[in-house]
């Protein structure tokens, strides 16, 4: 599997890179990622923040980036 998505990049640029991966993201519980707040730092930050596991969260969002799923 091709890595799209890793835990250093800011999640700003996730945005604007792969506005797809928002929903997903949001549905693992990176609940800020749609508020309308901006997001400063990096998904590693961010998903810690939410409480999650980075390794899990960059499994999910790149399997679904990489086989075109938005679902």
């Amino acid at each position: 599997m091709k890595t799209l998505i890793t835990e250093d990049m800011y999640v700003e640029d996730i945005v604007e890179k792969y506005p797809e991966a928002v929903g997903t993201l949001t549905r693992l519980g990176v609940i800020c990622i749609q508020c309308g707040a901006p997001i400063w730092g990096t998904l590693k930050e961010a998903v810690e923040v939410a409480g999650l596991d980075i390794e899990d969260v960059l499994k999910k969002v790149n399997r679904i980036q990489a086989s075109g799923d938005n679902a």
